[in-house]
Order: C-alpha cells, then structure tokens, then sequence
C-alpha cells in the first residue's frame, strides 16, 4: 500500500513507468537529481502528513528505505 503510493509519486515526478521503480530502485537508476528529490520528498511528506529529516533523506539508498522509513513513521 504505502509502496504503491511512494511508486506513483515518484513515476509522476521523474515521468517514469511503474515497472520501472521498484523496492530496490535507487534515484540513480531512476536518473533523479537532487532537485528531483527534493520534489519527492515534499510530495510525500504531503501525502503521508509526515516530516522527512535531512539525516533521513540521507540514508535513504533506494525506494525500500523510504517506503521501510514511511511505514515505521
């Protein structure tokens, strides 16, 4: 559930497919910049009414780590 929703914001902001983006996608491989992230970051802090730290951001290495932190928060 929370995967499906992190996936759809991401392929709307990177203007990627689904099957594109998985839980063990990296913003590398989906060609995301930092602005890019910035962007995601604030769509999902949004959508799941949650505040997503700097220290966060920065361990997050691939789309499971952010599902993983918004499932725990």
């Amino acid at each position: 559930m929370v995967f499906d929703k992190v996936r759809e914001i991401i392929c709307e902001q990177l203007e990627v497919n689904e099957e594109d983006v998985t839980m063990d996608s990296t913003m590398d491989d989906l060609e995301a910049d930092s602005l890019d992230l910035v962007d995601i970051i604030m769509s999902l802090e949004d959508e799941f009414q949650i505040e997503i730290s700097d220290e966060a951001l920065e361990s997050f290495t691939s789309v499971g780590d952010i599902v993983n932190f918004i499932e725990e928060a």
